[in-house]
């Protein structure tokens, strides 16, 4: 994965989710360079490769809760140590901090399960959403409100409900965006996973800010707390919909739930967070 021998932002971050090991049950992660706090999701898809690293293969998550303590750099190295709650029968579970310059900015719970046969059912089809390949790219979005560019991710987002740029249209606290990897994934399910949890932080507390005219210019957002729930096992070898809502918001803070289906319409993902959501100084409610 080459871009004029250089590696693409999908190499770079398969490559970043490939913690060194350190010890027992102690690991390295470096988060690449960048501008502003580091993005939750990083964080958060490396706690779990550190927790995944010490549970064997067969026993894939099916469930993580996080939280956000202090904000994270970049370019600092990250380290991950892993605490074995429990090894039973049918579940593992693992805690997991993360520190930074020895600060605690991190912890995780992650619970993994032996697959098995069981009940199933899906009451919500998956939204109708326009094809992704007709919707503008959420960088190029981005750019068009604050006018600079970012270099693009390794996630691809096409956006079915962009907000405004002008802050007094407002609109509904609802978003379905379309994600996929820009490139070839590895056949390994681990990276499989770790890109599903790195993609779940993407655009939630964007999603809260629609009702508000808090365009990208006029709000500062940070996740507080985080969890996923793995309902089938991800394989990112295309698109899949992310649909996301917040049903309420007060005293800054904002509650979203997400819901994550491949193009058949099959959930395979549930996502909750609550994150702070403020206006800018010297911009006008």
């Amino acid at each position: 994965m080459s871009e004029g021998g250089k590696r693409t932002p999908l190499a770079r971050l398969l490559k970043r989710l490939d913690l060194e090991e350190i010890g027992h049950d102690r690991f390295r992660g470096h988060p690449g360079s960048g501008e502003g706090r580091l993005f939750g999701g990083m964080v958060a898809s490396q706690a779990f490769v550190a927790a995944a690293k010490t549970v064997v293969p067969e026993r894939p998550l099916h469930s993580l809760h996080a939280y956000f303590l202090r904000p994270g750099r970049h370019v600092e190295p990250i380290h991950f140590s892993v605490e074995r709650i429990r090894d039973g029968r049918s579940f593992t579970t693992r805690r997991v901090v993360a520190e930074q310059r020895g600060e605690v900015i991190f912890s995780l719970m992650a619970s993994f399960c032996a697959p098995e046969e069981g009940i199933s059912h899906q009451t919500q089809p998956m939204p109708k959403a326009p094809p992704p390949e007709g919707l503008q790219d959420w960088e190029d979005l981005r750019a068009s409100i604050l006018g600079e560019r970012r270099p693009y991710g390794a996630l691809e987002v096409r956006d079915c409900d962009p907000e405004s740029a002008d802050p007094a249209i407002l609109s509904p606290p609802y978003r379905r965006i379309w994600m996929r990897p820009r490139g070839e994934m590895p056949d390994d399910p681990l990276a499989h996973m770790a890109l599903l949890v790195f993609a779940t932080d993407r655009t939630l507390l964007s999603t809260a800010a629609k009702p508000h005219g808090l365009t990208w210019d006029r709000r500062i957002g940070a996740s507080l707390d985080h969890a996923v729930w793995v309902h089938r096992q991800p394989r990112f070898d295309g698109w899949f919909l992310y649909e996301t809502e917040s049903p309420a918001a007060h005293a800054a803070r904002a509650l979203i739930y997400g819901a994550i289906y491949a193009p058949d319409g099959t959930r395979f993902a549930s996502v909750a967070q609550e994150g702070v959501l403020r206006r800018k100084r010297g911009c006008a409610s």
